[in-house]
């Protein structure tokens, strides 16, 4: 069996295998609502043989979507859908999991095919809140920064959102601390200008992360896996660095965090960022390594033998598929051929078996 198709446990939790949907904004929400499109988009990864499907970022507050099309489950309604999908995903033998979000300064923007620029309170939008003032974008409406009863109901929003996916039937929690959004704006000296207990030496800087995490702890199940997404650098001097994600690393894994899924980047937009096949599986190495912890690989990784080599080379223990699985949803069925492997089938799909 390669070790790409072969299956990995995580607590209570088996995947069928290592090949993992990475969370991707649909911006197809209506409300925070979840529509038909995120029952087919999901569902036909699902059945395409993925071992776990990770859910978009979902907003833990109406004022934490990156835009008005955003999903979120900051309301009890939103459930109903999300059982459905979750329903549907498990029966195609994969997981269902789902990422946690607030974006913070990069909120209340418009979809990325209408220009995905901040639309700003006077119009449509809302006023984001952040870690301080400063705006993502020169020009954009500066940020409220959070004072302790904000900061408060940040952690409570993803403590309630948590106990609903688990009321929506995920079994996998994901935690987004990466790409610039809220957490991350936390964590970065370049974003982070405060001068109280969450601003300032990296203790003070990683606070909100891990305050965020022990809260959803008190209603995550012990036996159900909890990864966290982070930005292991931010690509600009002065800013986040792998030193200190080793560092936070290692916190997140002596509090119980099963999983680092890491990417990078996010936090500023003149970042220059060295895009390349594989360009981020380094992270997830070092991240394994130094901080003893299981990782996942992501970015520009779309061959099935690319995939195997950063597994058997010990980079990481899953790898996500992002760009690749929207262009090839049936991504693990055709690395099956590939690879010289079995994977099972949708028996309606049979017919097309190679």
């Amino acid at each position: 069996m390669s070790k790409l198709l072969s299956p990995l446990t995580i607590k209570d939790v088996v995947l069928r295998n290592r090949i993992t949907i990475s969370p991707m904004c649909q911006y197809s929400a209506t409300d925070g609502f979840a529509s038909d499109w995120h029952l087919v988009h999901l569902g036909s990864r699902a059945s395409g043989g993925a071992g776990l499907i990770i859910q978009e970022a979902t907003a833990v507050s109406p004022e934490g979507r990156i835009t008005p099309a955003d999903l979120g489950l900051y309301m009890e309604g939103q459930i109903e859908k999300l059982q459905q999908i979750t329903d549907f995903i498990h029966k195609q033998g994969a997981v269902a999991g789902i990422q946690l979000a607030h974006a913070g300064r990069k909120a209340g923007c418009a979809e990325p095919w209408n220009g995905g620029r901040q639309i700003g309170s006077k119009s449509n939008g809302w006023t984001t809140v952040s870690s301080s003032v400063n705006p993502f974008f020169p020009g954009d409406e500066e940020s409220i920064a959070l004072d302790s009863k904000g900061i408060q109901k940040v952690i409570t929003d993803f403590k309630v959102a948590a106990e609903r996916s688990l009321q929506a039937g995920y079994k996998v929690l994901e935690i987004h601390a990466a790409h610039g959004y809220l957490i991350h704006q936390f964590l970065s000296p370049l974003s982070n200008r405060r001068k109280d207990q969450y601003g300032g030496v990296f203790e003070n800087r990683i606070r909100l992360l891990t305050e965020v995490v022990s809260s959803v702890q008190v209603v995550w199940p012990e036996n159900l896996p909890l990864f966290v997404r982070i930005s292991v650098t931010d690509w600009a001097e002065g800013g986040w660095n792998p030193e200190e994600a080793v560092e936070l690393c290692k916190v997140l894994k002596s509090m119980g965090v099963d999983l680092i899924d890491c990417s990078s980047g996010g936090l500023v937009p003149n970042a220059k960022i060295p895009v390349a096949p594989g360009y981020q599986v380094a992270f997830a190495e070092r991240i394994r390594k130094e901080a003893g912890i299981l990782t996942s690989a992501v970015g520009f990784i779309t061959e099935a033998q690319q995939a195997e080599d950063i597994l058997n080379q010990g980079s990481s223990d899953l790898i996500m598929i992002g760009r690749e699985s929207l262009r090839e949803p049936y991504f693990p069925l055709k690395a099956a051929a590939i690879l010289g492997d079995e994977i099972t089938w949708p028996v309606q799909y049979i017919r097309a078996k190679p």
